[in-house]
């Protein structure tokens, strides 16, 4: 585990960084960035002992930011409907050069990519490689954000080399996890709405993913930033267990007691399916440890036990 280390964190309140920074401040020092937009987002974060600043990396403005750390997290990104390309490339690509020029001391840095840069396969069952052909694909509702990751990829791969850094760059498929905070991930996204008898619509039949646990997330990192390197490796960041989203709705409704409502929009342009390949992670972190059916039943027991407060 990471331990006495100063180390900062992008998107602090979001569904991913959040669990992370509740760990990691334990035992780092550790800061948060963002806009903090939602009403008391910087407020939860400081809760957990976390430094924040409010700072736009787009805007490329970080006075009042150290310049030491260990180690950066870039795990924040700009995700938002609609097709403006200029304010998605602005954020996720060059706010991502200029976080890493001015965090160039650090020992390593981790840029969170997305599973969403692959270039749809027709079989959903595919297992993504990291060399797989990239690009062409569409989040529903959300046009600009494959593309402009894909983008933040090369600008990340550049700095690595012009500024020296070591750099890991992670393309994460869905996490999940059991924690309060925020919407928890796509799995708990449908959990929620099986929970309000609500209609969880997917994107294929099967539409397959390879879901992954905040626990698993926080003890793989450290062998992660261990392998950050120049030129930056490029990695597979899923569970170990592929699993259809109409299963884990089937398994939800079973936890709940009810029948899901569960209907398919084929999607142009979307990916069917999104099953990673592992081995380059496996062979850098060992397996997950949190099985899929475990998790999600965790993830229903927690939030089950907190609406009964």
């Amino acid at each position: 585990m990471l331990k006495d280390a100063k180390i900062l964190v992008t998107g602090p309140a979001g569904a991913i960084a959040y669990p992370l920074c509740a760990e990691l401040a334990k035992d780092n020092e550790v800061w948060g960035i963002a806009r903090f937009s939602g009403p008391h987002d910087r407020e939860k974060v400081e809760a957990l002992g976390v430094k924040t600043r409010r700072i736009d990396i787009g805007a490329g403005d970080f006075e009042g930011l150290p310049d030491d750390f260990t180690y950066l997290l870039h795990i924040g990104a700009h995700i938002a409907p609609g097709e403006d390309f200029d304010a998605a490339l602005r954020v996720n690509a060059e706010g991502t050069g200029l976080l890493m020029s001015h965090c160039r001391k650090a020992r390593a840095a981790l840029v969170m990519s997305t599973t969403g840069v692959y270039r749809p396969h027709e079989d959903p069952w595919h297992a993504y490689l990291e060399t797989d052909p990239l690009g062409d694909s569409s989040l529903p509702g959300m046009a600009t954000y494959g593309l402009s990751k894909l983008v933040e990829e090369g600008v990340a791969r550049m700095c690595a080399r012009q500024l020296g850094l070591p750099t890991i760059i992670t393309r994460m498929n869905a996490a999940y996890g059991d924690g309060e905070w925020g919407h928890g991930g796509l799995p708990t996204r449908h959990f929620e709405a099986i929970r309000a008898g609500e209609t969880v619509t997917l994107r294929w039949a099967p539409n397959p993913y390879s879901p992954i646990h905040d626990r698993d997330i926080f003890e793989q990192l450290p062998a992660l930033l261990d392998a950050a390197a120049v030129p930056a490796p490029i990695v597979n960041w899923g569970g170990d267990e592929p699993v259809a989203a109409q299963d884990w709705c089937a398994y939800f409704g079973e936890l709940l007691g009810v029948t899901p409502k569960v209907v398919v929009a084929n999607f142009p342009n979307a990916q069917r399916g999104v099953v990673v390949d592992n081995a380059r992670r496996l062979a850098i972190t060992g397996p997950c440890r949190v099985h899929w059916r475990d998790g999600m039943r965790a993830l229903c027991e927690a939030r089950l036990a907190r609406s009964a407060r």
